[in-house]
């Protein structure tokens, strides 16, 4: 049920049942093959959309028409509410990285929530906060520090975003391919290449088919953090 599954949504963290209902009401499902476009850059934007099942990837075509990966988003990830909060065009595509099911709210509906809801406003903000966070120190990383801790610092994302944690162990079940991961860093897929088998001869990492795991994640974060 849509309700069961948005009380288990960050955005909607501890919002009355009477809420959820209401909101559950104003959802619609929608499912997008793998590898097709949810939204597009710089398209009118009028839904938010919340991640329900599989993977979607946020991306940005620079001057040189080179993808750059923003964010890799997991179940229970929201995205497109920046155009329905400053009512400008779409800011980046979003990509099904496998066969997705989204929930989507209307940008009428979802702004009338915020207005009536001081939770799901102050969910949202904390959200957006922590992804301003995140961009910088990508941006930081882009702009300071050579290729090995910039693909450190993707893997700090991507482990955040997609990451379970168990005894202080992280695990990333299904690791974006290293094309994904050189985009995130800004550099090659070799690089990346090269950088994980270093890792994972420091023993920082390991990696067993497109599973990766962090072996102590607190001392990797003060590494990359």
């Amino acid at each position: 049920m849509i309700k069961d599954f948005l009380e288990s949504v960050n955005l909607f963290y501890d919002v009355k049942d009477s809420v959820i209902d209401e909101v559950s009401m104003l959802c619609q499902s929608k499912t997008y093959p793998k590898n097709s476009m949810i939204i597009l850059e710089e398209e009118f934007g009028d839904q938010l959309f919340i991640v329900k099942k599989g993977t979607v990837k946020i991306t940005r075509v620079n001057d040189e028409g080179k993808e750059v990966i923003l964010a890799l988003l997991g179940v229970g990830d929201f995205f497109g509410e920046m155009a329905i909060l400053d009512g400008k065009s779409r800011s980046a595509n979003a990509l099904a990285q496998e066969k997705c099911e989204v929930i989507t709210i209307n940008s009428s509906d979802f702004l009338n929530i915020l207005k009536n809801n001081f939770q799901v406003s102050m969910n949202l903000l904390e959200e957006l906060a922590v992804r301003l966070r995140k961009s910088d120190q990508q941006i930081e990383a882009l702009s300071l520090s050579d290729a090995e801790h910039r693909i450190g610092v993707s893997l700090l994302n991507i482990a955040e975003d997609m990451g379970v944690i168990q005894n202080g162990v992280v695990t990333i079940p299904n690791l974006p391919y290293q094309q994904d991961i050189a985009n995130m860093a800004g550099t090659s897929r070799e690089t990346v290449s090269r950088v994980l088998k270093m890792f994972e001869d420091r023993m920082l990492i390991s990696k067993t088919g497109h599973t990766l795991k962090i072996a102590d994640y607190k001392f990797f974060k003060r590494i990359f953090g």
